[in-house]
């Protein structure tokens, strides 16, 4: 399980580099989710990424700090479908409309989530 978390760390990081590089790339990526399937899609990679971050604690290098996050994450992902979608169109609406500058910024923050979660995944190495 321990691999699928890094993927998903590893996929979060390189939506932030996409975010970084164009913001406006990331927006388009996002409206994808704005249907109903696509709110139950962003629930279940939140739910799997919860899972996955929770089974591969044990082995990673914070196992506390990454089986707190996968809890949160976890949580996230069950709530998502009754966040609605009306509450998300708005929310990626005042995302946008805070422009460019602002988006990189927290597509900046979710580069460097991503590459601080898949490094902490990483088991310790175990020599003397």
């Amino acid at each position: 399980m321990a691999w699928m978390a890094m993927a998903l760390c590893l996929l979060v990081a390189v939506l932030g580099a996409i975010g970084v590089v164009s913001p406006g790339a990331l927006l388009r990526i996002a409206r994808h989710f704005q249907t109903p399937s696509g709110l139950y899609a962003a629930a279940a990679l939140r739910i799997i990424l919860g899972g996955a971050l929770l089974l591969a604690a044990p082995t990673s290098r914070a196992p506390r700090a990454i089986r707190a996050i996968g809890v949160i994450i976890l949580a996230g992902g069950l709530i998502t479908p009754f966040f609605g979608l009306d509450r998300f169109r708005g929310i990626l609406e005042w995302w946008s409309a805070q422009g460019p500058i602002f988006m990189r910024v927290w597509a900046g923050v979710a580069l460097t989530f991503g590459c601080i979660m898949a490094y902490t995944l990483v088991p310790k190495s175990r020599t003397p």
